[in-house]
């Protein structure tokens, strides 16, 4: 026994030799800092981007991100696709210890004369029983099984980060189409009360034209702007309607609640508070911030670890067998005292000459390692680009949404003035519906800069990788 003790003890120490390549992580050409016309971002810790949603005070929103996290389609997929990867590597830990098994047999056997080369020999038939407990080990000596175990340590790894990439882009979404929403119902708001406004003037227009005062061309005019009013309206339902099914399909609506009336809360586009400054961590802190990166990573530390597993499989495969168990005759006799029977052994086994077969299945994982880097970089490109356009969004929203405030409130006092003037008969009324056209598209246009200006934070906040914890 001491010299299969001694060889499975040496074999044991061989198996911290995996074969492969060892990860390390690509070197990427980073920038130390933000452009400095970029100098409106703060740089902070991760716990400033946790739930960044929450920084625009909106109840209505909060519950809705809580609701998407819980039923997005999307999301409960990857969580589906993360517990087949814990599975995966609960498969691959176990294949690292031994197997244990019971055998159990039972057979009747006859051996003629022939068998044992004595004429005239005849051997009675026999019955013949044994159970046994079976022990089997593979010597991991080239680290085939610490490979499989890593890759799918890894590719848990990536499923988890992927978990996390897709509730941030849902948690986004939410969010921009609940921006959107709240604007397209101002506008409806701003249009609703428009039509009013000028259902009133083109009363009043009547009465006057009825009454000579002026000419059928100012009457037609305030009919016309009238019915221009009106045709907006159908297209600002409509769009309320498109929004509140993305939203409902967003949130895991079922298909009964989708053909049905969609409450999504009440709240106005004027009641969301608007972050002053966004937090921004170094470029550098984007590797470990965004989980796409993080994913994209993992996939290549397990393509990684699988050339290892190609490798090693070309090398021979060692392997213990032990059995201890009982034999007998009879089945009385199993669990007498003479019945023990055991054995130990061990086996190498591996290809000789396979045509090239091992040689194709290390290229093809070399081949697979390259290209899981090059998705790694090609992600960390996207990243950096998507940065770069959210900045840019980010700003200029704030500036277009400070230019459109300033022309509403100038033209707000160009209609006030304008009514006066009317009223007092200085100017027609085709200056006045001028005037007054403009004030629509100006607050029409204050609508849809507040929605960009909140669309492009949330951007922001998903293009720097906000809403998570950073780490496993």
């Amino acid at each position: 026994m001491a010299r299969p003790v001694a060889f499975t003890a040496a074999a044991m120490l061989l198996a911290g030799c995996a074969v492969g390549p060892t990860y390390e992580r690509p070197a990427l050409d980073l920038p130390e800092g933000w452009p400095e016309e970029h100098a409106v971002l703060d740089t902070a810790s991760g716990a400033a981007l946790g739930e960044w949603w929450q920084r625009f005070e909106d109840p209505g929103l909060d519950r809705l991100v809580e609701r998407a996290v819980a039923a997005n389609p999307d999301i409960r997929l990857q969580a589906a696709r993360v517990e087949e990867a814990r599975a995966r590597l609960g498969l691959a830990r176990a294949e690292q210890l031994p197997t244990v098994g019971l055998q159990a047999e039972a057979t009747r056997q006859r051996q003629p004369a022939a068998a044992f080369g004595l004429e005239g020999f005849d051997s009675p038939p026999r019955n013949l029983y044994s159970i046994a407990g079976v022990l089997g080990y593979e010597l991991d000596i080239w680290g085939r099984l610490a490979r499989e175990r890593e890759a799918a340590e890894a590719q848990l790894q990536g499923n988890l980060y992927a978990l996390e990439a897709v509730r941030l882009g849902v948690i986004a979404d939410v969010a921009v189409v609940y921006f959107n929403l709240r604007s397209a119902e101002r506008q409806l708001q701003i249009t609703t009360q428009t039509i009013a406004a000028r259902e009133e003037g083109v009363r009043i227009e009547r009465l006057r034209f009825e009454a000579g005062q002026i000419d059928e061309l100012n009457y037609r005019q305030a009919e016309s702007e009238l019915a221009g009013a009106r045709a907006e309206q159908p297209g600002r339902i409509e769009e309320i309607s498109r929004l509140q099914s993305a939203l409902g399909l967003l949130i895991g609506l079922e298909p009964a609640e989708l053909l049905g009336v969609i409450e999504i809360g009440d709240g106005e586009l004027d009641d969301i508070v608007l972050p002053a400054r966004v937090p921004a961590e170094l470029p550098s802190a984007l590797l470990s911030r965004r989980p796409d990166l993080r994913a994209a990573e993992a996939e290549l530390i397990a393509a990684t670890a699988r050339v290892g597993v190609a490798e090693a499989a070309r090398l021979p495969q060692f392997n213990l067998v032990g059995l201890l168990g009982t034999v007998a005759g009879s089945g009385a006799d199993l669990f007498g005292g003479d019945a023990e029977a055991w054995s130990i052994g061990a086996s190498i086994a591996g290809p000789l000459y396979d045509f090239g077969r091992s040689a194709a299945r290390v290229e093809t994982a070399e081949a697979q390692r390259e290209q899981a880097e090059l998705r790694y970089r090609a992600t960390a490109a996207r990243a950096f680009a998507e940065v770069r356009d959210a900045l840019v969004f980010y700003e200029n929203s704030g500036l277009r949404l400070a230019a459109v405030l300033d022309q509403a409130a100038a033209l707000r006092r160009t209609e006030a003035l304008a009514d006066i003037r009317h009223r007092e008969g200085y100017i027609s009324i085709i200056e006045l519906l001028i005037a007054q056209r403009a004030l629509l598209n100006a607050e029409l246009a204050v609508a849809r800069a507040q929605a960009d200006r909140f669309t492009a934070i949330a951007t922001l906040y998903k293009a720097l990788g906000g809403g998570w914890v950073g780490s496993w």
